[in-house]
């Protein structure tokens, strides 16, 4: 199992959510947050020292996968996420070492695994 962490432009999200939606990645997290990669930064001077750098709003996707899903995902978020400029953003692959569903108590790969698919598969 892997957490996909993806970091886009706001302006994006729903592009990027209905590309996961057409790769049948379901359950995520989304939260607005501000950060600074390779954006051209503003720098001013105020009396000989140089300050300010320029944060820009983000949004952020967490993603529980079981392995298999894990190139679907990012495939996806590239596809949606993509603006060739510079503040795309970055997808980080983490190992997920345990998940647990509180509603049924599934562990592992049944609990990152869509209700629907389940339900499906009975």
């Amino acid at each position: 199992m892997k957490l996909v962490v993806a970091v886009v432009r706001p302006d994006k999200i729903n592009d990027v959510l209905e590309s996961l939606f057409r790769a049948e990645v379901r359950g995520l997290s989304i939260s607005r947050i501000h950060g600074h990669g390779g954006e051209t930064e503003q720098v001013e001077t105020y009396r000989g020292t140089t300050v300010k750098m320029e944060l820009s709003e983000k949004v952020r996707l967490e993603i529980g996968v079981s392995d298999h899903f894990v190139e679907p995902t990012v495939k996806a978020i590239i596809e949606g996420a993509r603006t060739g400029e510079v503040g795309d953003g970055k997808i980080f692959v983490l190992p997920l070492e345990k998940v647990y569903r509180i509603r049924t108590g599934e562990e592992d790969r049944a609990a990152v695994t869509p209700v629907n698919v389940l339900a499906g598969k009975a």
